[in-house]
């Protein structure tokens, strides 16, 4: 697949997506969350509020809010999470997916299905894709 193919993709957000979503309360500490990362091999949670998806945390968040501001572990992550979900539709095409990740400089976007959240698609993802 050479660059071309990929920016004029008809591959769709969710054939490529991560369904599985693991989501915390706002109140749940950056150390919890962080072992769940370290244990589970994963690179952002979800965050609720009001029993709805309402944020997300991720590794580089880590770096660039917690360390940096050197915050202790017992912060919570509705202190330090990205807020509103950014996300696209379950049915848009990878190369929108990839453009809006440009656009908005980040990595991680939330997948929705009639206003739901239904899964994660990354970066890594996007490149795995393009290396097939």
């Amino acid at each position: 697949m050479s660059h071309q193919d990929f920016d004029s993709s008809e591959i769709l957000v969710r054939d490529i997506m991560t369904k599985a979503i693991i989501s915390v309360p706002g109140e749940t500490t950056v150390f919890q969350v962080a072992k769940m990362m370290e244990q589970g091999g994963i690179g952002a949670v979800l965050v609720k509020k009001d029993n709805n998806l309402h944020g997300i945390i991720t590794d580089r968040d880590y770096a660039t809010k917690i360390v940096c501001n050197n915050m202790p572990s017992d912060t919570s992550v509705e202190q330090v999470m990205s807020s509103p979900l950014i996300t696209i539709n379950f049915d848009e095409t990878i190369s929108a997916a990839a453009q809006r990740m440009t656009d908005k400089k980040i990595r991680k976007l939330a997948v929705t299905d009639n206003g739901n959240i239904v899964g994660l698609i990354t970066s890594t993802d996007l490149v795995t894709q393009l290396t097939k």
